[in-house]
């Protein structure tokens, strides 16, 4: 927001200069009149332009961001329900979390316990795979 206020400062500037260097020219009224038209509309193309880059930028930055939320708020939940679930909290696993693919890794005491784990982790809302590393011990 504020290199949208500071592009609309230097477009302001810019016109300004245009004006007063328009004004300072020999000839006539109208001819400075459509120097300072066209500079406008030259300067007001530009700052589109840049603005727009800009937000296609902060757009592109704020789905970076929310991915990185999402995929951390999975995990926390993933560990979650794993730690609230009987008999599984003392079990070594990690969980990780990339663009709702969460990889297990670690080991669980028996094939029962791996496949709950991975039920679990794959009943968290915004999980869209669940890469089961688990090794029984």
């Amino acid at each position: 927001m504020k290199a949208l206020t500071n592009l609309k400062s230097v477009g302001i500037a810019l016109l300004v200069v245009a004006g007063l260097t328009a004004c300072d020219k020999p000839g006539p009224a109208e001819s400075a009149g459509k120097k300072i038209d066209q500079t406008a509309n030259d300067a007001s193309k530009a700052i589109t332009n840049v603005t727009e880059k800009v937000g296609d930028k902060m757009i592109e930055q704020s789905a970076k961001t929310g991915v990185a939320i999402d995929d951390a708020e999975i995990t926390a939940k993933v560990k979650a329900s794993i730690f609230a679930e009987p008999g599984l909290k003392t079990l070594q696993i990690s969980v990780d979390t990339v663009k709702g693919v969460v990889t297990l890794t670690g080991s669980a005491d028996s094939q029962a316990s791996s496949d709950r784990v991975r039920s679990l982790a794959a009943a968290v809302a915004g999980v869209s795979q669940v890469d089961n590393r688990l090794v029984v011990k």
